[in-house]
C-alpha cells in the first residue's frame, strides 16, 4: 500500500506573478490523495487577495511547528530562504518553485513542477545536504531564530563611520577588520551577498566556510575560507554603541561589547534535486559564464 505523503506549502503574500502554477500544484497533490498544508498567510493571501478556490487539508501557523514528507517553497531565493528558516531543525527536504526571478536555490520552473512532483512520487531525485549556520553569544540566543542557510553578518547599523570587528577562529587572532562590516557564509551563501563583496564561489559539501569583508578600508583585506567545524568569535566597536546582525536578511540590533559567536548549525538543510541535476551547469546558465554578448 502507498504511504499518502504530506506536503508544507509555503510562500509569500506580495508576489502575483504565475499564481496559477499553485493550483497546478495543489491540483496534482490532490489527485495523487497527498494531504496539502499551506502556510496560513499564504492561504489567506491566495483566498482572500487572488480570490482563488483551493481545496487543501488544513492551514499551520507561522510559528508552530510542521510536520510533513516534504515542503513546496513558492517563490524566490528568497522565500527559500525563510521556508528554511521555518522548518530548520524539522528535517524536511524542500523543493524550490521559482516564481521569482533568478533562482539558485528555487530551481524548478514552474512549468515543470508536475515532472519535479513525479519524480518525488517516483523516487526519482536526490536530497542534497547543505550546512547552515547559527549565531549566539556566550552560549546565549541572541535572535528569535538564530540560523542561517546562506549567510550571517555583523555590519554597520547607520550611514556613519565603519565598525571594528575583532575576529578570531578557534580561539586564535585572525585580524581586526576595519569595515561596513563582515560576512561569515555557507558555501551555499557564496553566490549571494558575499559574492556581491568579492568573495569566492564555493561549491556546496566541501565542509567550509567564507569570511568576507564588507568594504574593507584596507586594499591588503581579502576574503578567506577556513573549515566549517570553526567557532568563528566576533568582537565589535561601533561609534554609535551598536550593530546589526544580520541572519538570512534578518535583522537584529545589538550593542557594543555583545561577543558574536557563529559556527555551524547542528542540522542540515535538505534540498530536493531531480536526478541529472548539474551544479556547474546551473553556475554557467545562471552567471552566464563564458557569454560572449559578440554572438548573434
Amino acid at each position: 500500500m502507498t504511504k499518502t505523503l504530506t506536503f508544507a506549502i509555503f510562500g509569500n503574500s506580495y508576489q502575483k506573478r504565475r499564481l496559477s502554477v499553485i493550483k497546478d500544484i495543489t491540483d496534482f497533490l490532490k489527485g495523487r490523495k497527498a494531504h496539502i498544508l499551506i502556510e496560513k498567510p499564504y492561504y489567506d493571501y491566495l483566498t482572500k487577495n487572488c480570490r482563488m478556490n483551493l481545496q487543501i487539508s488544513g492551514m499551520f501557523s507561522s510559528s508552530s511547528p510542521v510536520k510533513a514528507d516534504y515542503a513546496i517553497s513558492m517563490g524566490g531565493d528568497g522565500t527559500f530562504l525563510k521556508t528554511a528558516t521555518k522548518i530548520a531543525t524539522s528535517n524536511i527536504p524542500i523543493l524550490g518553485v521559482n516564481t521569482g526571478r533568478l533562482g539558485f536555490l528555487a530551481d524548478v520552473l514552474p512549468d515543470e513542477t508536475g515532472k519535479a512532483l513525479t519524480a518525488i512520487y517516483e523516487g526519482n531525485y536526490t536530497i542534497v545536504e547543505h550546512t547552515a549556520l547559527q549565531i549566539e553569544s556566550n552560549g546565549r540566543q541572541i535572535t528569535e531564530c538564530p540560523y542561517a542557510l546562506n549567510d550571517i553578518a555583523v555590519l554597520k547599523r547607520d550611514t556613519a563611520s565603519m565598525i571594528t570587528i575583532r575576529a578570531s577562529v578557534n580561539g586564535e587572532y585572525l585580524v581586526t577588520y576595519q569595515a561596513d562590516g563582515l560576512i561569515v557564509s555557507t558555501p551555499t551563501g557564496s553566490t549571494a551577498y558575499s559574492l556581491s563583496n568579492g568573495g569566492p564561489i564555493i561549491v556546496p559539501q566541501t565542509g567550509t566556510f567564507c569570511l568576507t569583508p564588507v568594504a574593507p578600508h584596507s586594499l591588503n583585506i581579502r576574503p578567506i575560507v577556513i573549515s566549517d567545524d570553526s567557532i568563528v568569535k566576533l568582537d565589535v566597536e561601533s561609534r554609535s554603541h551598536n550593530f546589526l546582525a544580520a541572519i538570512d536578511g534578518r535583522s537584529d540590533t545589538l550593542t557594543e561589547g555583545t561577543e558574536v559567536i557563529i559556527h555551524r548549525a547542528p542540522f542540515t538543510t535538505k534540498i530536493i534535486k531531480r536526478k541529472g541535476y548539474r551544479l556547474f551547469d546551473s553556475l554557467k546558465e545562471k552567471m552566464m559564464w563564458g557569454a560572449d554578448k559578440r554572438e548573434t
